[in-house]
């Protein structure tokens, strides 16, 4: 527990007074840049006590508390790692504070709770094991096992800064080719791969101007794609570790204008999304999970469009059932 902190900052209390963002902002980045932490923590304070005298000084909250979490050693960081806290910064504060810290050094600071299990996870999927011990002791508020399986990849994670956060879609190299569609394919309904879909880009279609379309046959992903209705496709197979991390990037991110969800989410939306399509749940048998995962075909394909911003366009095909589906999403800036 930090001490409170009377130490007089006349600079704060008239920038407070005025309700000067634009300079409450500047101070902010003196601040960063010194590494006051301590006045930074009083930055975050004095802006609070202020909503409730009227003067609306959230953003400047916020922006200190990100600048904490991001920045700071783990005991000041620990203080605005809160239930309630970063609602608007430009990812959660979990995976803020994940880029610089370390669960051995930040996570005996944090009480017990939601945000201590995604602090976990992301520091796992940043290549930190967690010891046996603090995973027993961590709320189960995501129901997939915090360490990589060995059909995961390695995914890309976002790395933030002063700015906001970076998490560039993955590419791929591989040219697309043109694809034969055949005629008259019928689609088959797959409610629950449908529901997957779209809790993984909720954040692009709730949030933002995006939208979402599974189409599900009986047949190839060819003829998944030739269901769907466009006229024409390009197509190129993938690796199973990239159509993951893709797929994690879109759960991940919130699309043209929603709030970014985390990685940690992320990876759990496409866990939910693989056991809708293999019909198997991690839960009750994890290791079937990871074969029928591991059996799946993956296509990336267009239907000859210019991109128009955010998409996501993935074909998966299951060998063992006959079953192939293609994914669609979209936003727009």
């Amino acid at each position: 527990m930090m001490p409170v902190d009377v130490h007089p900052d006349d600079e704060l209390d008239a920038a407070v007074h005025r309700a000067d963002l634009d300079e409450l902002v500047r101070l902010i980045d003196r601040r960063t840049e010194l590494r006051d932490w301590n006045g930074l923590a009083r930055t975050r304070r004095s802006c609070i006590a202020a909503l409730g005298s009227g003067r609306q000084l959230w953003p400047a909250a916020t922006l200190a508390e990100y600048r904490l979490a991001l920045w700071a050693p783990d005991e000041w960081c620990a203080m605005v790692m809160e239930e309630d806290a970063g609602r608007f910064t430009p990812g959660p504060l979990s995976e803020v504070a994940a880029v610089h810290h370390s669960w051995e050094g930040l996570g005996s600071h944090l009480a017990p709770g939601p945000l201590s299990t995604y602090f976990a996870h992301e520091r796992s999927l940043r290549g930190e094991d967690i010891p046996a011990a603090a995973c027993r002791d961590l709320v189960p508020v995501i129901d997939v096992p915090i360490e990589l399986q060995p059909w995961e990849p390695s995914y890309s994670v976002a790395i933030y800064d002063d700015d906001g956060a970076h998490h560039d879609r993955p590419t791929l190299l591989t040219p697309l080719t043109t694809l034969e569609l055949p005629a008259d394919v019928k689609s088959l309904e797959d409610t629950d791969t449908q529901v997957a879909f779209a809790q993984l880009v909720e954040m692009w279609t709730n949030q933002s101007n995006g939208r979402s379309e599974v189409t599900c046959v009986e047949g190839s992903a060819r003829d998944a794609i030739a269901a769907t209705g466009v006229g024409r496709a390009r197509t190129r197979e993938m690796s199973s570790a990239q159509a993951l991390d893709v797929l994690m990037w879109a759960g991940a991110s919130g699309g043209a204008h929603g709030r970014r969800r985390g990685s940690a989410i992320g990876r759990f939306s496409v866990w939910w999304l693989l056991s809708a399509i293999v019909d198997v749940e991690w839960s009750d048998n994890l290791s079937e999970f990871g074969r029928m995962v591991s059996q799946l075909r993956w296509f990336e394909w267009d239907s000859w469009e210019p991109p128009t911003g955010w998409e996501l366009r993935l074909a998966a095909e299951c060998k063992e059932t006959g079953v192939s589906w293609a994914f669609s999403a979209n936003d727009v800036d």
